[in-house]
């Protein structure tokens, strides 16, 4: 495959793995846990999204040790968006109709994007001196 074609396929697995782990499968447990390293849901959310992206990066990158290294990055980024999100919220709550509740949602998951587009620097940088 193409790396161009390697890199779409990369990116659309990463977007169905983001909706699933981000929205399909985050208990009310999960989402209040955020914010406080004292609880799990922050770590078990974060751990979820790594290991969904861990099979996606074997599949893409010619090394194993550079997917679980990528995963992890990812764990401790996204851990942290969601850390700084969480806390932010509970600052300065606001109504899910509220503009700046959009703003900061849009702003995360912004970020959380942001973060593919590092991912498939990497896959891309790998792949091309592997070719």
């Amino acid at each position: 495959m193409a790396i161009d074609g390697l890199l779409l396929t990369t990116l659309v697995w990463l977007q169905i793995k983001h909706f699933v782990a981000d929205y399909v499968l985050q208990p009310a447990w999960m989402i209040g846990g955020k914010g406080d390293f004292r609880r799990p849901g922050g770590y078990v959310h974060a751990g979820i999204h790594a290991a969904a992206t861990l099979p996606i990066l074997w599949l893409s990158m010619p090394h194993l040790t550079w997917s679980i290294a990528v995963a992890a990055g990812e764990f401790l980024v996204h851990f942290l968006i969601d850390h700084l999100k969480a806390v932010h919220g509970r600052r300065h709550p606001c109504a899910v109709n509220a503009r700046s509740f959009w703003m900061l949602h849009g702003g995360d998951q912004l970020a959380h994007h942001l973060t593919y587009s590092m991912i498939l620097t990497v896959v891309a940088w790998q792949n091309y001196l592997n070719v």
